[in-house]
């Protein structure tokens, strides 16, 4: 039986990104990560032990608990949570391998995926669920029949581009609007509506996590603020703004509501066959990045994430709204307040290039982190950049090496630290909240030297976030939309 109180924190290597959007895209064989409890037992010291027991008291008081689930690039994680926030249950799940004419099919993966978390949920955990909500990678579309739901088109996934649509889109959209780049949710509505000719009066847009949900629900074309950013939604509004109705494709959009509102309560089918209970209730979900924001729990303004996986993501909380696709600064709604951020391309990718993650380790604990390089770089593992500086043929640059390994990495981590500055300092001049503590998310957190580089390059407080998995800020949406 699965463990019912809280796991371990998942194994992350060096620098593994913990942000879904910013895993490799890769399938390979079905495995979950479910932990035994016994073997938990046998290693659990006596204080967490008693924590063990307390939560197996509110188990067995009926206490309700809240299902987050989360959808990356190459698997997708579950967490149960209680009102407290304290994990009842976690596991894992890579994305089985099916294709379909030479690709692969995603769509079956996606469902397969979902409908093994819900199995791999521990049955006696199952009727204590009060709600469930989902989190997939942002921009993720998928064209689906508005009667059945079955999809009309394969999906077009969050780092695909449809440059074809670009023009299109820009001709229409405010200047530099979130929407005018060629991997946008309607630049991939509109690339799929110049070429598909039939079925477009039944078509209906959806998100990878409305999709997900909608198999829970059984409601189509209900979407989220978040997740509908992307194709021209106005959260400030919070409607479709005139210029995207006037449009003929604006027929199959969604409708949206904020994240974490209930939807309606599970499927009967799914409730009888998992052992769920005929009140729990699907919540709308939100991106992935902005589930592992919620997950770090910084709520007030000036509190920023930034990601360290295999690319840099920053992300502040702040009062004001900023957006300029010049920079690759967006802004999404968070309540009452705003997220600003953008993502860069360099980061740990580049690192593993140069480095193994025994290298990684030996050589950082060599480095004077209070001591600042001369070195220069800008670390990219190819050309392009996005955030801070929107430049598609930027080169990287990691020349010149010197001798010392330890000089040379340490020049690359200070490097990286002042592309981090670099983004703190351009959102602060557009106007957002200035950002007072940064909170490091992904595998990056883990080097203790590169924390105190960046702290001292950034001039801030920079800590490890406790608590970084988009699950876990999925769990939180679901405990939000059984609250309401």
């Amino acid at each position: 039986m699965a463990c019912s109180v809280r796991h371990p924190t998942f194994f992350l290597p060096f620098l593994c990104p913990s942000s879904p959007k910013h895993r490799h895209c890769c399938s390979r064989r079905l495995r979950t990560e479910i932990h035994n409890n016994n073997r938990r037992k046998q290693r659990t010291p006596a204080a967490a032990l008693m924590a063990s027991s307390s939560i197996k008291d509110n188990q067995e008081a009926g206490e309700r608990l809240y299902l987050g689930m989360d959808f990356g690039t190459s698997g997708a994680r579950y967490a149960l949570i209680d009102k407290q926030g304290s994990i009842h249950s976690e596991g894992k799940r890579e994305y089985p391998l099916y294709m379909s004419e030479e690709r692969m099919d995603w769509v079956r993966s996606w469902k397969a995926t979902l409908l093994s978390l819900l199995e791999d949920v521990p049955y006696h955990l199952r009727s204590l669920v009060s709600a469930i909500s989902i989190d997939g990678t942002s921009a993720t579309t998928i064209i689906v029949d508005s009667t059945t739901g079955e999809p009309l088109w394969r999906p077009f996934l969050y780092n695909e581009s449809c440059p074809d649509a670009l023009s299109m889109v820009k001709s229409i959209a405010p200047a530099n609007h979130t929407v005018c780049s060629g991997s946008s949710t309607l630049c991939k509505l509109v690339s799929w509506w110049n070429m598909e000719d039939s079925n477009k009066k039944s078509a209906l847009l959806l998100h990878q996590a409305d999709w997900l949900l909608w198999l829970l629900h059984g409601k189509l074309g209900v979407s989220d603020y978040n997740n509908a950013l992307k194709v021209g939604y106005d959260p400030e509004l919070d409607s479709y703004p005139p210029w995207l109705l006037a449009q003929p494709f604006s027929q199959i959009l969604p409708s949206v509501t904020a994240p974490g509102s209930s939807i309606g309560c599970l499927k009967e089918d799914i409730r009888i066959q998992y052992g769920f209970p005929e009140d729990c209730v699907v919540c709308t979900g939100t991106t992935d990045s902005i589930a592992a924001f919620l997950a770090a729990r910084a709520t007030q303004p000036g509190k920023a994430v930034t990601s360290l996986g295999s690319t840099l993501a920053i992300k502040l909380l702040s009062t004001s709204r900023i957006e300029d696709a010049r920079f690759g600064v967006y802004s999404h709604r968070l309540d009452d307040k705003w997220l600003v951020g953008g993502a860069s391309n360099t980061g740990g990718a580049v690192l593993r290039q140069l480095f193994t993650d025994e290298q990684l380790e030996k050589l950082s604990e060599q480095i004077d982190p209070l001591k600042a390089s001369p070195l220069d770089y800008y670390p990219l593992k190819a050309v392009g950049e996005r955030f801070p500086v929107a430049d598609p043929n930027l080169s990287p640059r990691l020349n010149p090496r010197p001798e010392s390994d330890v000089e040379y990495l340490h020049g690359i981590l200070e490097s990286i630290a002042r592309i981090e500055a670099k983004g703190y300092n351009l959102l602060k001049d557009m106007g957002a909240t200035q950002a007072e503590e940064v909170f490091t998310a992904g595998g990056g957190a883990k080097n203790e030297k590169w924390t105190k580089i960046r702290e001292r390059v950034l001039g801030l407080p920079v800590s490890r976030a406790m608590q970084t998995e988009a699950a876990f800020g999925a769990a939180l949406l679901a405990l939000k939309g059984a609250q309401k």
